[in-house]
């Protein structure tokens, strides 16, 4: 089957990056693939590019993918970038493509969910209300406060050394401006950003945080984005702390969800220990690929 490769026009430059796109056509126009290309632009991760590749199922094994692929490559070579990464769900047709075309496994990654309907509401409500000396709990929906900002935007910093396996994800540098276009971001789409504190009481200063986004209409399952601990503060249960602290409140706020998504990094095992505690239910295992240029 002869195949077409067209290039989509690129929407306008976003807080994360530019992205790039391309159609795949068979010789009739009808559209058998597509690929999506971000290209990072903050500092920090200028090296790299993320690659989502889909192409229709009766379509595979027809040279489509491998035809996306390339021209996705291509732009991130002459783009400068010496990385392109992508995730496909272990043993998929997916997986297996993006192997059999020079990419490396280099993240494990599990999935879990935890079924509101199941959770143990007193239990949780009681983790939360167990006092932990020195750190207070705060919560806010959007945007951070303006007398939390500075320290808030300090504390992104926890993630630095998250377990990465062996991707090349750089740095990510975060920033007031950072924060604020994140935000901007899920809720011009609609969506609630739920963020839960925990706040050191010497000094005001947040230690760690748990952010959810929840879909707009309140219903289906809802998605944990990042939690993490300063080092100075780890080893406090602030972690399990703080996220059992957003389970009730999605609960309590948003009846109608079914859910909470998350996935952790194999070599995590502090936080997939949180989320065992926690009831998080494993549904699945998928895998970052590495592309090195």
């Amino acid at each position: 089957m002869s195949v077409r490769i067209t290039a989509l026009s690129a929407p306008e430059e976003t807080s994360a990056g530019r992205r790039l796109g391309w159609l795949a056509s068979d010789p009739d126009g009808h559209p058998v693939g597509s690929a999506s290309l971000q290209l990072f632009t903050k500092e920090g991760q200028r090296h790299l590019a993320e690659l989502d590749v889909q192409v229709h199922p009766a379509e595979r094994g027809r040279r489509v993918g491998s035809l996306l692929l390339a021209a996705a490559v291509a732009a991130a070579r002459e783009d400068g970038r010496r990385a392109v990464i992508s995730r496909a769900q272990s043993d998929s047709p997916g997986a297996g493509f993006l192997l059999a075309s020079g990419f490396r496994a280099v993240l494990a990654l599990t999935y879990a969910r935890l079924p509101l309907a199941d959770v143990d509401l007193p239990a949780l409500t009681a983790i939360t209300e167990n006092p932990h000396a020195g750190y207070r709990l705060a919560a806010w929906e959007g945007m951070v406060p303006g007398e939390l900002a500075d320290t808030f935007v300090a504390s992104r910093r926890a993630m630095d050394d998250m377990p990465v396996g062996t991707v090349d994800y750089g740095t990510v540098v975060w920033d007031l401006d950072r924060v604020r276009a994140a935000a901007s971001v899920i809720a011009a789409r609609g969506d609630v950003l739920h963020t839960v504190a925990a706040v050191d009481r010497s000094d005001g200063s947040i230690a760690g945080f748990t952010e959810l986004v929840v879909p707009g209409s309140g219903t289906g399952d809802a998605q944990h984005y990042g939690t993490a601990v300063l080092p100075q503060h780890r080893g406090r249960g602030l972690a399990r702390w703080m996220k059992a602290a957003s389970i009730v409140q999605a609960r309590e706020r948003h009846p109608r969800l079914g859910g909470l998504l998350t996935d952790t990094a194999d070599n995590n095992p502090y936080m997939r220990r949180v989320n065992d505690e926690l009831g998080y239910l494993p549904t699945h295992t998928a895998h970052e690929y590495q592309l090195d240029l």
